[in-house]
């Protein structure tokens, strides 16, 4: 091959790879539904938050990405005409927290719990820090609506928070809980089984509609269901960790056959499972 023919072909490749990356930032996938009276969902690809519109402004949720934000700022300006006030983080993973300057940029005030901002201001997660932090419960008023903002404890991670919508009876819950799918890959930042005690305090909190930061929407029993995975994965790792078994054995012995037909059984479990054994082996101190 030529010279001038491989560099033809080198710039092909870097053109390409260019063109590749710009549509990945520029064809997200996103849209707003309705949820119930006030409340909508915002979906940016396979991730999802939530907005409340009130006469008196706007409460979002989880900015997920600069550009997501953006997009969502603009939209809410379009459809609603309406000032954003709060920006609540659910925590602090950066998939879900990223892009929370384009909010504070127009004046909302940054609410999250106490650890979200300890962790943002740490690992310097590419977002606005929160102004306003609370550690056990909060409750934010605008425009005559009001959203509970109720830390469980820990669980998805050290600092995940609950959003409860009273007048739309829905609850905004982020990676700890979601319908019908199993939990991601290898439950890093997790805490067991902080996590199970977690969710059945979710349990006990008066709402019908479940909205998760992930896949589709629910009802309260989800939350049950989510739970009930998580404390079958944690007894049965448990049970072979005492009985000595490696984790290869585990892996390959441990079915829960009750979930193979939720999303994510197969290439999942293995890593929950893997997760969990982790996180028993460095907790644990046996005989």
């Amino acid at each position: 091959m030529s010279f001038i023919a491989k560099l033809t072909l080198v710039f092909i490749i870097v053109l390409a790879s260019i063109s590749y990356s710009f549509a990945q930032s520029n064809n997200a996938t996103r849209s707003i539904t309705n949820i119930a009276g006030d409340l909508y969902r915002f979906q940016n690809n396979f991730h999802y938050s939530v907005f409340l519109v009130t006469k008196e402004g706007v409460i979002v949720t989880d900015p997920i990405n600069a550009d997501a934000a953006k997009w969502l700022k603009d939209e809410i300006k379009t459809r609603f005409n309406k000032p954003i006030r709060y920006l609540v983080l659910s925590h602090d993973h950066a998939d879900h927290s990223a892009g929370g300057e384009v909010f504070a940029q127009v004046g909302a005030t940054v609410v999250s719990h106490e650890n979200t901002k300890a962790v943002i201001k740490g690992e310097k997660r590419p977002t606005a820090i929160p102004d306003l932090t609370f550690k056990k419960q909060m409750t934010l008023s605008l425009g005559g609506k009001t959203v509970e903002l109720i830390y469980p404890g820990k669980g998805h991670s050290n600092n995940s928070i609950v959003m409860l919508f009273k007048d739309s009876r829905t609850l905004f819950v982020v990676d700890t809980i979601t319908v019908n799918r199993l939990p991601y890959q290898g439950l890093s930042d997790a805490y067991f089984p902080d996590w199970i005690d977690y969710i059945r305090k979710v349990e006990r909190l008066d709402f019908d509609i479940l909205a998760p930061g992930h896949g589709a929407l629910g009802v309260k029993d989800d939350a049950r269901k989510h739970g009930d995975y998580l404390q079958a994965v944690y007894d049965a790792v448990l049970s072979g960790v005492r009985q000595g078994k490696p984790l290869d054995e585990l892996k390959r012995s441990i079915r829960l056959s009750a979930y193979e037909n939720w999303g994510q059984y197969d290439p999942w479990l293995p890593l929950n499972i893997e997760g969990i054994y982790k996180n028993i082996s460095l907790h644990r101190r046996g005989n």
